[in-house]
C-alpha cells in the first residue's frame, strides 16, 4: 500500500525522509496509531486533538493543521481503498540543527508528515475469551518526565519491556511510575474491576491541583470505554492503583486502538477471577466494537 509524506502519495521504497531529520536522528516526533473501520478511523478528530495538544505543550509545534492532517489520512484510506486498516500517523520536526552562519537567522525547519495503512492485526479469538498474562516491568514510568503521558516516538524502553514479555509467554508488560504505582501497559491503557467498580490509573491531564503530572497516556480507546461505562451508570473511578489492587482484582482488562478491550486473567503466576474474560470486561468489549462499528458507519 502506498504511503503519504508530506503531500505526496507514495510506493512504499520510493518514501525518503532525509537523513537529518530529527525523528531519525534523535526520536523526536509524535505518533498516532489509529484503527480504521469501512474506510473510516474511528475518532479521528480525537487522536488529531490529542496529537496536536502534544505537540504543542512538548514544543514540538505550535501551528500543527488539525484539519489538514485529518484530511490526509482520509485521503490515504481512499486512495489505498481500504476498508479495515491499521493507520499510522508520524509528525516530526525535520531536521532540527541550531546552527546557523553568524549574522544569518535561523530557519524553521521543515517538518515531516508520514501516514502509513496496513492490514488489521488479526488477534486469535481465545485471547477474548480466556484472557492474556502479562508480566510485571520495572518501575519506569516518570511524573518527573516531561515527555511521560504522550505518545512520542521515544519508545524503546517500552517495546523492550514488550519483546522481554513476549519471549517469556505473556501478552504485555504492566509498567509501574516511580513510586511503585500502576501506570499501564507497555502499549496500552488498563483497567481493574473490583466489587462492579471500574478502576483505572489517572491519565494526563486528569490531574488534581499541585499533583504531578501523570505519566499515563490518555487513550482514545481508554476514554471511549470510560464513555459507554459511565453511560450505563456504573461508576468509573481514576484513581492511583497498586500492584495488591491489580492482584486483588475481580477482572483486568487493556484498551488500545488495535486490540480494543483485551481480558488480563494472569499475572504472572497469579490468576486473575476465575481465570475468563469477566462478565464486565466482555460487556464493555462487545458496547465498544458495537459503538466503532455505529460511528464509522455514519455518514
Amino acid at each position: 500500500m502506498d504511503v503519504f509524506l508530506n503531500g505526496k502519495m507514495l510506493p512504499p521504497d520510493q518514501a525518503r525522509i532525509p537523513a537529518d531529520d530529527a525523528g531519525f536522528q534523535h526520536a523526536v516526533g509524535l505518533l498516532e496509531t489509529m484503527s480504521a473501520h469501512h474506510g473510516r478511523v474511528f475518532r479521528l478528530d480525537r487522536h488529531m486533538d490529542r496529537l496536536c495538544g502534544s505537540a504543542k505543550q512538548l514544543g514540538l509545534s505550535d501551528c500543527l493543521d488539525r484539519d489538514a492532517l485529518a484530511q490526509a489520512v482520509r485521503q490515504t484510506l481512499d486512495h489505498n481503498r481500504i476498508d479495515r486498516a491499521r493507520v499510522r500517523l508520524t509528525v516530526t520536526p525535520g531536521s532540527m540543527s541550531l546552527l546557523s552562519r553568524p549574522g544569518e537567522a535561523a530557519k524553521a525547519p521543515a517538518g515531516t508528515v508520514l501516514i502509513q495503512t496496513t492490514e488489521p492485526t488479526e488477534y486469535d479469538p481465545r485471547f477474548f475469551e480466556e484472557g492474556i498474562t502479562v508480566l510485571i516491568a520495572p518501575p519506569g514510568a516518570n511524573p518527573f518526565d516531561p515527555l511521560a503521558g504522550h505518545k512520542t516516538l521515544a519508545y524503546w524502553g517500552r517495546l523492550r519491556t514488550l519483546r522481554q514479555a513476549a519471549a517469556a509467554g505473556a501478552g504485555e508488560a504492566i509498567w509501574l511510575n516511580i513510586t511503585n504505582h500502576l501506570a499501564g501497559g507497555a502499549i496500552s491503557n488498563l483497567f481493574l474491576v473490583k466489587d462492579g467498580e471500574l478502576l483505572t490509573p489517572i491519565a494526563r491531564g486528569e490531574e488534581g491541583d499541585k499533583s504531578l503530572a501523570a505519566p499515563v497516556l490518555p487513550g482514545i480507546t481508554r476514554a471511549a470505554v470510560i464513555e459507554l461505562a459511565e453511560s450505563t451508570g456504573l461508576t468509573a473511578e481514576r484513581r492511583m492503583l497498586s500492584i495488591d489492587d491489580l492482584l486483588g482484582a475481580d477482572e483486568v482488562f487493556l484498551t488500545n486502538s488495535s486490540w480494543h478491550v483485551l481480558p488480563v486473567t494472569r499475572v504472572e503466576q497469579s490468576q486473575i477471577g476465575d481465570g475468563k474474560a469477566g462478565e464486565m470486561t466482555t460487556r464493555l468489549r462487545g458496547a465498544l466494537l458495537e459503538l466503532i462499528e455505529r460511528e464509522t458507519t455514519q455518514a
